[in-house]
């Protein structure tokens, strides 16, 4: 009986130490875009895959620098979401990974054309047009005049209504930077951005505080990524989405594999994963917009339709460039960080 009892303790330890095994797995990800999808997309892969995500939510400035940093030494296996300057700029420097899924021919144009530029080093997974969400209840109540333009948000009445994030720690805001110096060309971007600063209250961190600040009544307007106004909006807040009048630019957020990741074969179960179409349709659950880089994947109602918006033809080859984003942030911080608000 002893002997009896003692195998099955071996096999019970056995099967275990097996699940335990399985269960063990782990990916390491850092994922750039509204903290509810990022919940959500954790939640819904730990839940279809024996691997535990250790998820870190940080804006696509932030991750790059931080990729940059532990080059030598990542510590990060996957990076997903976040514009895709920052990902193209990755992919340059050689810090991450050439990586062709089978689901690459299920994509829309734009976002095979994103990872053919990269060289396969990063793939679009959705894209969303930059422009501003106001709120309607502060503008009604104070006079303001509904902003169409650009050149609008210049009004002296807007004067600390308007909150901009840090264009060095968000890709949102270097989008913003990088589109009005394709709009405008450099100089007069420059001296737009100088006379913006006196209506500007706060650059925040994160490229989608803004318009909760707005939908919160701290401040009149945030300029964001356009899904992110209509998120505000769908939860009910008096928040309008607005496409400026002169053009604007876009993002196609991206995602990408770390060189040198620990847990490599995990990461690439997550790539695949996340380009299905049946990932990429839930998204509108998290209240999550965007227009997804799955030609099959259902395309949220609410979302800002591309050829209903004037947009430019953004130069993702060269405002994804290190240099070029380099010299920027450098001009953005001298001129209009150094005197800010």
């Amino acid at each position: 009986m002893r002997l009896k009892s003692l195998s099955i303790l071996v096999f019970a330890a056995t099967a275990l130490g097996g699940l335990e095994a399985r269960a063990a797995g782990e990916l390491n990800l850092i994922c750039s875009a509204d903290v509810v999808i990022c919940e959500q997309l954790k939640a819904d892969f730990e839940m279809t895959h024996d691997i535990k995500v250790n998820m870190v939510r940080l804006s696509s400035g932030e991750t790059y620098a931080k990729v940059r940093a532990e080059a030598r030494n990542p510590k990060t296996d996957i990076w997903w979401g976040g514009t895709g300057d920052p990902h193209l700029q990755a992919a340059s420097e050689n810090l991450t990974l050439e990586y062709k899924s089978a689901a690459l021919d299920q994509l829309h144009d734009w976002a095979k054309k994103q990872a053919e530029s990269s060289g396969y080093r990063t793939v679009g997974v959705y894209a969303g047009a930059l422009g501003w969400g106001y709120n309607t209840d502060i503008f009604k109540a104070k006079g303001f005049k509904e902003p169409a333009c650009w050149a609008d948000l210049l009004a002296p009445e807007l004067k600390g209504e308007i909150q901009i994030a840090n264009p060095n720690s968000s890709g949102t805001a270097y989008t913003a930077l990088a589109s009005l110096v394709q709009i405008m060309g450099e100089d007069e971007a420059f001296d737009y951005l100088k006379k913006l600063n006196a209506n500007v209250s706060q650059y925040t961190k994160s490229g989608s505080a803004p318009v909760k600040a707005a939908a919160r009544g701290e401040t009149g307007l945030g300029i964001v990524f356009m899904h992110d106004a209509v998120a505000q909006a769908s939860e009910g807040f008096p928040v309008k989405p607005v496409a400026p009048c002169e053009g604007t630019g876009y993002e196609i957020g991206s995602m990408s594999i770390i060189k040198g990741a620990r847990n490599l074969d995990n990461a690439k179960a997550w790539y695949d994963w996340a380009l299905s179409p049946e990932v990429q349709s839930r998204m509108k659950d998290a209240k999550s917009f965007q227009l997804p880089s799955n030609k099959s994947a259902e395309v949220p109602k609410e979302a800002p339709k591309f050829e209903s918006i004037k947009l430019i033809d953004y130069d993702f080859k060269t405002y994804g460039d290190p240099a070029k984003r380099k010299e920027l942030l450098g001009r953005w911080d001298r001129e209009i960080g150094a005197v800010a608000n």
